[in-house]
């Protein structure tokens, strides 16, 4: 296939796959359940920092988790006491426990009250650096900014370390681009222009297939070559085939 042909495959399976009916399998439906700006972008934070292994498992992990909290993310990030926490002890999806959600917690707290909320820490970082690599990095130093269990560091992605950052790239994509079709939310100000790619093993092997990514390993090296080639077809908006490549990978086996 020649570069015309790829790019007129991947506008068909973006239209295809990014629209309501894709909610229903994929973990953007738990903050879909929210309307106001912060419980959304906590629901989500949470949602997609578990969003790996079985999709299934994944959603019913996070409709647990968000009961936990009372149905209301920010109300329990901002109001818990010690008691609440506890009920998040058993708390278990792979290998995120109960003592790396009660850190997420209370870190969510404190970058709420000492720090304006997540909006505002990575729209203020991307202003500074303009590449969503710099910004990954000032929040996951102020996400452990506090005291924290050692354990719980491998569950935010560090970039310094080549980490593709898939799940977090894909939390930027639902909080970052509005695409008027009911899946992503467009509710925060960094342009789309800057969104990288949510690189996982579905849509590595399908940019590989294609001649997308030639790199073998899926890390942040990987993530800037695809973007990159996918900014050929959208300068503006190179992370909607996330949509199309993730989908044929998983919905159409290709």
């Amino acid at each position: 296939m020649d570069k015309q042909d790829i790019k007129e495959l991947l506008d068909q399976k973006y239209i295809e796959f990014n629209k309501e009916e894709f909610i229903k399998t994929d973990p953007i439906q738990i903050p879909r359940m929210f309307s106001d700006r912060e419980n959304i972008e906590i629901a989500g934070f949470l949602a997609a920092t578990i969003a790996w292994g079985n999709r299934k498992m994944i959603i019913n992990n996070s409709l647990k988790l968000i009961n936990l909290m009372d149905n209301s993310p920010v109300d329990f990030v901002l109001n818990h006491t010690d008691n609440d926490l506890n009920r998040l002890v058993d708390f278990k999806h792979r290998t995120f426990n109960g003592e790396d959600c009660i850190f997420f917690i209370k870190s969510l707290k404190n970058i709420y009250t000492k720090h304006g909320g997540l909006k505002k820490i990575f729209e203020k970082s991307f202003n500074t650096h303009k590449n969503i690599r710099n910004t990954l990095i000032d929040f996951r130093n102020i996400f452990f900014e506090i005291e924290y269990p050692k354990r719980t560091t491998k569950h935010i992605a560090n970039v310094e370390n080549k980490s593709a950052a898939k799940r977090i790239n894909m939390y930027l994509r639902w909080m970052v681009r509005n695409d008027n079709n009911g899946v992503d939310f467009g509710i925060w100000d960094i342009p789309s222009s800057a969104l990288m790619m949510p690189l996982d093993v579905h849509s590595g092997n399908v940019s590989r297939k294609l001649g997308l990514l030639t790199r073998k390993q899926n890390d942040w090296q990987a993530v800037e070559e695809l973007t990159n080639n996918l900014k050929n077809f959208d300068k503006n908006d190179p992370v909607k085939y996330d949509f199309a490549l993730f989908g044929m990978g998983v919905f159409d086996k290709f």
